[in-house]
């Protein structure tokens, strides 16, 4: 699903994970239950697979994570990006 008139697929709100940090707790994974995150169990870390699951301004796994290793660009990137979409859609 996407904001209004702009396609989901277009608005780059998704977790990226910095592995050096990554814990490997699986919070992230649990947590989620959108399916935006993969267990890869050969490197024992998640994965952003679905990132276009990712609900637009959910941040909730992010602040979950003990290592801190999850980020998402700032909020008013989301709201820039959006402006920008929407103008060019006009």
């Amino acid at each position: 699903m996407g904001f209004g008139d702009i396609p989901r697929e277009k608005i780059p709100w998704h977790p990226n994970i910095d592995y050096a940090r990554c814990t490997k707790c699986q919070e992230c994974y649990n947590f989620c239950k959108n399916q935006v995150f993969v267990w890869d169990e050969a490197s024992n870390t998640p994965v952003v697979e679905n990132l276009h699951n990712c609900v637009l301004g959910c941040s909730a796994c992010a602040n979950l994570c003990p290592g801190e290793a999850i980020s998402f660009i700032s909020l008013e990137e989301l709201r820039e990006t959006i402006r920008r979409l929407r103008a060019q859609a006009s």
